[in-house]
């Protein structure tokens, strides 16, 4: 008995549960999670999912997952964990690759050549489409309008339907074509006659008689002499010249409607009589009605062009102005120089160029006689209309103006006293023939509805959209211009769907953020109306205010309804709120990521998963906690910033604190940033060259800041050559560790033969670079481990020298973390990299190459560079500008970079972020608020001061979503 119950306990339950347990794994159904778990992918179909199995591009670990077809879905996980590597260099390269594949060998040597990402295969792949962050072009004439195609649609639009007004009258220009006179005859009753003439044209140096015998020659057998008509041939033969108004009878018919042979004569006689007489045409009905036409495009004593596709394209000789060649810039005459102050009145001496002894006698007839014409000379320039500003320029019968003033200097610029003076108020303008819209002039006098192709393009995109949507057009004309209002609406709509609706079709793409320029490409596909495609975006809410965020999600969804697949590498909340699935790669970053860590929805994620973004999104980790608000004295003031939409700005910004610049899209944050503060400091300091914008002054403490730096994440180097450990300095004292070894010493080996970038100790074979390039016609490049250093990068004799037994080469392959415990006790090497640690960058190779390195990542290089200098000296600081520093950033990286930015601080420095993220404002000591919208309707300061007391502000943006944090 004892037996069989051991039997039964120990033998026969364990099998039954086996049995029952293989039973209930067979037929549950397996998730898409299961199946990706267990590289089971070849169940799956390739027409549902797009299947990638063991992916091993960069720090991807064999990683497989099934990707849902027709779905958005998000990929997300530390900075450097792999994301991009999946969605960019593996998914869309592979697209791409295939599509490049499928051509001729022809055809594949115009494309680029497109290697195979390692990974063992990729099923379902639709045709690829990415969009990222990289302004791609910095071509000047390349526009909004352009880049987006709008401006092509606009171009067909004015063509065909627009009219020409005379900017004398203002009456609309017409000219008559073959077809509306053919039209005007037909119109007469059936069996009407009709008379086609022209008057005849003497061409000067002739006589009468020799222009009749040149009719007789050219066929023409009858004329009209004051309407009475003559047979040429008798008139010469009787010598009866008389004088008269003569025209050449061209052709005699009458109208019949049903005679398709009829109305071709009379049209071809209708052509002649408008060519014999220049463009003028005759049409008599005896006894009815005489009438005059003609084909010339001509009104109040000025000749017009006929509106074509070229006559409004600045990108063609035909259509650019005439004065900037398209451009939209001149080197003139820049009133803000002209008038510096604007906060003077003409009497206190705002206009610089009359204040001088002898061109005063300029400025005494407008102080004098200004009460003749009610112009308030005491009053500041600012506060001026628009009329009596221009007044100044004109000038009128009581003084000569500006424009009058510098006509003159020209005259005298054989005096270098002259041209001294005139070269001190030019600079580059908008180009006053054209305002900038690269147009020639003629070309506004076409308009639709009041409005010409050049008001348009400078009108904010939402305000075009109004005015399109609201576009009344006769029948006619609608039945034209139909499909053409079609295509210039839904992209106008998707533009300010994406959030932007300030800018406008004649602005410079290459003035564009890295997030606008996403948001257009977006917007363009979007336009374009693709079907089954494969979207790949890389944070597409890049410089998005919170308000923003939830218009783009609208988008990415209406561009999945339409039948596409959106993959998006994403860390913003709101975007993987509204995904549909969520890919979470991880666990850390570097060496320690490429694993899939979780598939599946947002639910599921803040329910179950143990990962970073998990934690982050269910409130179990935090992005910074701050210890109340720095104190300050000392601050800079920006004074009268008016470049683009800035309305006349006066900024306080406090030094030692960090202080965040936010405000909706559009609002004029990096212009106040970038155009204003960090050029005008630059210059002041000697060390930036480039072009500020607008202001008055600036004034306050700024002499304390000795440096300005700006931090933004273009690469820290686009050679291969180029790593992290030699551009924070690191490098320099490895290598003179390594020349103090005993066989350095002996064999006479200096820093330099450590060097992988000169000669002397690197492999000659690959030059220092591990590998050697194949050239393949017709194919992508092979790179192929070099057959002489194997990938080592140093000769073998090098090699021979060893610190703590380990060459260079293997030093190279360290990690930073790896690096920062070998060489401990290495004062010199560790201050170096410490920084790289601190800054969340442990998991990077030592001679990674910094093409490589995403935008977050060397972000944060530039930034433990800047850490590794050290504090600064009693009294001096440096200001650091950072540009959207949590682009590209997880919640965990957003934590270990607020944490090096506040050491800044502690060293005596002073940092200013432009920034969208709300955790970031949070931590701030001083908040920068500019609004209340974006464009025309932005640059205003709405409020300066602590985020704890922005978020008690009632009717702003920011407050709205920063006040979540603080309840």
């Amino acid at each position: 008995m004892c037996y069989f119950a051991f039997f039964v306990v120990h033998y026969l339950l364990p099998q039954l549960f086996s049995t029952l347990r293989g039973l209930i794994t067979n037929f549950a159904p397996m998730t898409l999670s299961t199946l990706t778990a267990k590289k089971d992918l070849d169940s799956l179909d390739p027409k549902e999912y797009i299947i990638i199995k063991n992916a091993r591009v960069n720090n991807l670990k064999s990683l497989s997952v099934a990707i849902p077809r027709n779905k958005f879905v998000v990929i997300t996980g530390l900075s450097g964990s792999g994301k991009s590597s999946l969605a960019f260099d593996t998914l869309f390269a592979e697209g791409q690759r295939m599509y490049v594949e499928s051509l001729s060998s022809y055809a594949r040597q115009f494309l680029g050549r497109m290697e195979k990402p390692e990974v063992e295969y990729i099923k379902g792949v639709a045709p690829a489409i990415a969009i990222q962050q990289k302004v791609s072009t910095k071509n000047p004439r390349s526009t909004v309008g352009t880049t987006t195609e709008i401006y092509d649609y606009l171009k067909l639009l004015f063509a065909r339907v627009g009219k020409t007004y005379s900017p004398i009258s203002g009456k609309e220009v017409k000219h008559h074509t073959v077809t509306d006179i053919v039209d005007y005859i037909l119109s007469f009753e059936e069996g009407d006659k009709v008379m086609i003439s022209c008057p005849l044209q003497v061409a000067r140096g002739r006589k009468i008689e020799q222009e009749l015998e040149l009719l007789l020659q050219k066929g023409y057998t009858r004329i009209l002499i004051d309407g009475e008509a003559y047979f040429v041939e008798d008139l010469l033969q009787e010598k009866k010249i008389q004088k008269g108004n003569y025209e050449i009878l061209i052709d005699r018919a009458s109208v019949r409607k049903d005679d398709e042979d009829n109305q071709f004569r009379i049209a071809d006689s209708v052509q002649t009589a408008l060519f014999e007489g220049h463009g003028d045409c005759k049409i008599t009905i005896p006894e009815k009605e005489t009438r005059e036409f003609s084909d010339r495009f001509e009104l109040d004593g000025m000749s017009f062009e006929l509106p074509s596709v070229n006559f409004f394209s600045f990108n063609n000789p035909y259509g650019a102005c005439r004065r900037c060649e398209g451009f939209g810039n001149v080197l003139g005459i820049d009133p803000d120089l002209v008038i510096p102050d604007k906060s003077l009145s003409v009497y206190e001496g705002a206009i610089a160029p009359w204040r001088g002894e002898s061109s005063r006698t300029w400025l005494e007839p407008l102080l004098k006689k200004g009460i003749e014409f009610d112009f308030p000379i005491h009053r500041a320039f600012e506060d001026l209309s628009e009329k009596e500003q221009d007044l100044i320029w004109t000038g009128n019968k009581y003084f000569k103006g500006l424009d009058a003033f510098f006509k003159d200097l020209e005259t005298k610029t054989h005096k270098i006293q002259y041209r001294v003076m005139l070269s001190r108020f030019r600079g580059r303008t908008t180009c006053p023939e054209c305002r900038g819209t690269r147009l020639r002039k003629d070309a506004s006098y076409v308009k639709i509805q009041e409005k010409s192709i050049t008001d348009l393009v400078l009108m904010p995109i939402d305000e075009a959209l109004v005015f399109f949507n609201e576009l009344e057009l006769a029948p006619h004309e609608a039945k034209v211009a139909n499909r053409l209002l079609k295509e210039i609406v839904s992209r106008l709509e998707f533009m300010d769907q994406v959030g932007l609706g300030y800018l406008t079709l004649n602005r410079l793409t290459s003035t564009l953020s890295g997030g606008e320029y996403q948001r257009i490409k977006l917007a363009t596909s979007l336009g374009s109306a693709l079907v089954g495609s494969m979207y790949i975006l890389d944070e597409p809410s890049i410089g998005l205010h919170p308000r923003d965020t939830d218009r783009l999600v609208g988008v990415l969804k209406s561009l999945r309804d339409m039948g596409n697949t959106v993959i998006v590498v994403e860390h913003e909340d709101k975007v993987m709120k509204a995904a549909d699935q969520i890919i979470d790669i991880g666990p850390d970053a570097g060496v320690h990521g490429g694993e899939l860590l979780f598939q599946g929805s947002i639910e599921e994620l803040i329910a179950s998963a143990q990962t970073h973004t998990a934690r982050y999104l269910r409130g179990e980790e935090q992005i910074f906690k701050k210890n109340g608000n720095r104190k300050w004295k000392d601050s800079i003031i920006v004074k009268g910033a008016r470049e683009n939409n800035l309305k006349n700005l006066t900024v306080q910004f406090p030094l030692n604190t960090l202080t965040v610049v936010t405000g909706v899209s559009g609002s004029g944050k990096s212009t106040l940033i970038k155009k204003v503060l960090y050029p005008a400091l630059g210059k002041m300091l000697g060390t930036v060259i480039d072009e500020s914008g607008k202001y008055d002054k600036i004034e306050g403490d700024y002499k304390r800041i000795t440096q300005v730096e700006f931090v933004d994440q273009n690469p820290i180097g686009k050679s291969s050559r180029s790593n992290p450990v030699t551009y924070v300095k690191a490098y320099d004292a490895i290598r003179t560790l390594f020349a103090d070894q005993p066989v350095s010493r002996q064999r006479g080996y200096k820093p330099a033969f450590f060097s992988f970038n000169v000669d002397g100790g690197r492999c000659e074979a690959c030059a220092g670079e591990g590998t050697t390039t194949v050239e393949m016609q017709f194919m992508a490049d092979i790179h192929l481990t070099c057959e002489s250093c194997k990938g080592k990068r140093f000769k073998n004799e090098i090699l021979d020298v060893k610190y703590r037994d380990k060459d260079i080469s293997e030093v190279l392959d360290m990690t930073i973390d790896e690096a920062m415990e070998f060489f401990k006790g290495k004062t010199q090497i560790i201050n170096r990299l410490q920084p790289l640690q601190e800054v969340g960058l442990g998991y990077i190779g030592m001679g990674q190459s910094s093409n490589t390195l995403s935008g977050g990542e060397a972000q944060r290089v530039k930034l433990a560079s800047f850490l590794g200098k050290g504090g600064t000296k009693s009294g001096d600081q440096v200001l650091f500008i950072f540009d959207e520093p949590t682009t590209g950033l997880h919640f965990h990286d957003i934590r270990k970079l607020l944490h090096s930015i506040n050491a800044l601080i502690d060293q005596g420095h002073s940092v200013i972020i432009i920034e969208h993220n709300t955790e970031v404002i949070r931590s701030a000591d001083w908040v920068i608020d500019l609004g209340p919208e974006g464009g025309n309707k932005g640059g205003h300061l709405t409020f300066a001061g602590t985020p704890e007391d922005l978020a008690k502000e009632k009717g702003n943006y920011t407050a709205d979503y920063l006040r979540e944090g603080f309840a």
